[in-house]
């Protein structure tokens, strides 16, 4: 066996572990500070809306001698408007100009020809409207609320309400963090960032209810044995299923890091840097959620109960004797 498999074993059987719920704080602490970082991003940097919610044109010119910052200042130059220019896969340039109409669309397509001396039939323009990125918006808003009620009912019948509060928070959470970090780095919201953020949910959402589902098998009749409070199990379970959580994790992020350092990165392929980011900090966010705040939040709830708190004095008392007298712990 691997080290890493002999390793997810041992945690499974409670052999070794990390003491998740004991230093939920420290960790209650990152997530509240990031989460401030992002609020305070959006706050002062805002959101780079795409040409899709903010209406424009998009000029696409054949391959040149002109580089991508000489078309942005033509760009500039022609419409007044902030630029921003792509150079496509075949050596086209992706001009996206936001704030245009028809007409102002064609006199920039003339310019541009002249500028980057290029016939003017060579370059495509496609003009978009702010209506049709609007209707997506709120699309994706109803789609948003009802996917989070839809989970949120079905956590509470398959398991219970503390634990569909905790994913809700935890999804919150990775949204806040991903859309934060658009904020940062100033990359495009469009329809394909939308669809990024819709993707992760299901993904953090996974890793969720994998925790949950051991947490929910090993807490059954916890009340009858006085070994382990529910913070034990809880931990227990965290412990169990982290080796597949990583797994998982890492699984998942490496085609998405392809399509985001290669695809997007290498190729300047404008799409693919849409969609992979928010798919590779949503899922890095997610895989942490479900570890660092989902299952601790459910316990410090779980914990409050009148039968959990008898239960932890039941415990403790039973660890204090037998420390007093140096026998070993039995159930």
């Amino acid at each position: 066996m691997s080290k890493l498999g002999d390793l997810g074993a041992r945690l499974h059987r409670g052999e070794v572990g990390y003491d998740f719920i004991g230093n939920r704080k420290i960790w209650y602490g990152l997530s509240i500070l990031i989460t401030i970082t992002a609020i305070v991003a959006l706050a002062v940097r805002g959101l780079n809306m795409g040409i899709e919610f903010q209406g424009g044109a998009v000029f696409t010119t054949p391959k040149s001698e002109v580089s991508v910052s000489q078309a942005q200042e033509f760009a500039e130059e022609a419409s007044g408007h902030d630029a921003i220019v792509q150079q496509l896969g075949n050596g086209s340039l992706r001009i996206q100009v936001g704030g245009l109409d028809t007409a102002q669309s064609d006199q920039v397509r003339s310019e541009l020809a002249k500028d980057m001396n290029v016939p003017e039939d060579k370059i495509a323009a496609e003009l978009v409207g702010p209506s049709w990125g609007e209707q997506i918006a709120n699309k994706a808003w109803t789609g948003l609320a009802v996917f989070m009620i839809l989970v949120v009912i079905y956590l509470a019948i398959a398991f219970e309400w503390r634990m569909a509060v905790a994913a809700l928070i935890a999804l919150i959470h990775d949204l806040t963090i991903t859309v934060g970090i658009y904020s940062l780095v100033g990359f495009e919201v469009t329809v394909g960032t939308v669809i990024g953020l819709l993707t992760i949910l299901g993904y953090s959402l996974y890793d969720t209810v994998v925790v949950f589902d051991s947490l929910k098998e090993g807490t059954k009749d916890i009340t009858k044995q006085t070994r382990y409070t529910y913070s034990d199990l809880a931990n227990r379970s965290i412990n169990g299923t982290l080796i597949r959580s990583i797994n998982t994790t890492v699984v998942a992020l490496l085609p998405v890091a392809g399509l985001l350092f290669i695809g997007g990165g290498v190729l300047g392929a404008g799409m693919l840097n849409d969609i992979s980011l928010s798919l590779f900090v949503g899922l890095a966010a997610g895989a942490y959620s479900s570890i660092f705040i989902a299952t601790p939040l459910v316990a410090d709830l779980k914990e409050r109960e009148p039968a959990m708190k008898a239960l932890r004095k039941r415990v403790l008392a039973k660890r204090a004797s037998a420390a007093e007298n140096g026998e070993p712990l039995r159930s």
